[in-house]
């Protein structure tokens, strides 16, 4: 017997009521961004494994052991995105965008990583995403954390969750922050994880985010990035902070938010739910100044952030409610060729009609009330011949006669 066909481990399929859960979080997304200015971009699926070896390291554990790379039939090294702010910067690049700054793009769509499936977390999961280049003000990271706010206030998401934000300092703060916090590691090497201890000596900074317990108790007493900022980073971060106090913005300042990466610098942010278990963080960003660079272009400041779809939508429950359908039931050969009819000009009026294909009326009448309708158009020989249709409220059982040239005038009304 051939074994049975199931999705993918870490993926799954997203029916007819995740479909609205994910529409309703894309859509918040979409409405937000337009208020600000931002436009869409969609990037591909597949980019060249580069874009994302140079972008996020290849020393870092997304490049090490999460991404889907592969030889295509060309001999070319690509790769499944793993995030897409590097396809992002990628596009910009590519599509000659440079001058066009200061450029504001949102996204949505699927990413991929080769991870351990957990609750709201998938191999193949979803993002939106917002992106701005170009801005090297602090007025750019005040918009953005706004939007992220914003995008969950569209939700009905605020009330759950909390602001948390952090300063990576410029490059001298995070020069000078990086000797402290590797002296001070050194001196508790053993005590740590493997993870943190390989971390050490590649990407020390993550440590710091580390979910180990005795990492957590070594960090409790590592040095503080406040500590070794220059005077343009502390004043770039007040200058943060009093943005979001004038938009009356709540925030907790975290000094173990970090990102692990030498192009990311002063702000970076997450907005922490403790509805969802450990996975509490349900949109992250921060700035990127250096990553144009970083993928061969010219200096561009950049700042943004991206949220997991799937988290957004177990946190806000299902999507918009559908609008119940009018079956429409032909009982009769010539009915069913005339109720065909009927049931085009009734969509195109923009009404949801359910057509019923085949069986007799009781059998259609079934399907109708499994479907939802709110009422059944029933229309049968007898009923032609009169040139009127029954119109049935399924909730009440009352009953009325519509004209069939008129009988859009007759239903109820849609929304």
């Amino acid at each position: 017997m051939a074994a049975k066909l199931q999705p993918i481990r870490g993926t799954r399929d997203l029916l007819a009521e995740d479909c609205r859960a994910h529409a309703r979080v894309e859509q918040a997304c979409a409405e937000i961004a337009c208020r600000y200015g931002y436009g869409e971009i969609r990037t591909p699926i597949l980019e060249m494994t580069p874009v994302f070896a140079r972008s996020l390291g290849c020393a870092t554990d997304v490049v090490q052991k999460e991404m889907y790379t592969f030889e295509d039939r060309g001999g070319e090294q690509v790769t499944m995105r793993p995030e897409n702010t590097a396809s992002v910067a990628r596009a910009v690049l590519s599509n000659g965008l440079l001058n066009e700054v200061p450029l504001k793009l949102y996204y949505a769509g699927p990413m991929f990583r080769y991870e351990r499936p957990q609750k709201g977390r998938y191999r193949q999961f979803h993002q939106i995403g917002m992106e701005l280049f170009g801005v090297p003000e602090p007025t750019g990271d005040i918009e953005i954390v706004a939007m992220g706010a914003d995008v969950l206030d569209e939700l009905g998401l605020m009330a759950d969750t909390r602001l948390e934000i952090n300063t990576l300092g410029d490059t001298e703060s995070r020069t000078r922050y990086r000797e402290a916090l590797v002296a001070y590691l050194q001196q508790h090497q053993d005590a740590l994880s493997e993870d943190s201890k390989d971390r050490l000596e590649r990407n020390p900074m993550r440590v710091l985010d580390s979910k180990s317990e005795a990492d957590k108790a070594i960090v409790a007493d590592a040095p503080l990035i406040f500590d070794h900022l220059t005077d343009d980073a502390g004043s770039f971060f007040d200058s943060v902070l009093a943005g979001l106090d004038a938009l009356g913005l709540a925030y907790e300042v975290n000094p173990r938010i970090v990102r692990g990466l030498d192009y990311y610098c002063h702000t970076a942010f997450e907005f922490i739910t403790e509805k969802l278990g450990s996975q509490g963080t349900v949109i992250g960003g921060g700035r990127y100044d250096g990553l144009m660079e970083q993928m061969g272009g010219p200096a561009l400041p950049g700042v943004g952030w991206a949220g997991g779809i799937e988290r957004l939508a177990m946190l806000a429950g299902g999507g918009d409610s559908v609008e119940r359908p009018i079956a429409l039931v032909p009982v009769g050969e010539t009915a069913e060729h005339k109720a065909l009819l009927i049931a085009h000009d009734l969509r195109r009026q923009g009404h949801r009609i359910e057509l019923g294909y085949r069986g007799n009326l009781k059998r259609r009448m079934q399907r109708a009330n499994k479907a939802g309708a709110s009422h059944a158009l029933i229309l049968g020989d007898e009923e032609l011949t009169r040139g009127v249709a029954i119109l049935r409220d399924l909730d009440s059982g009352e009953q009325t006669e519509l004209s069939i040239d008129r009988v859009s005038e007759g239903l109820p009304r849609r929304g």
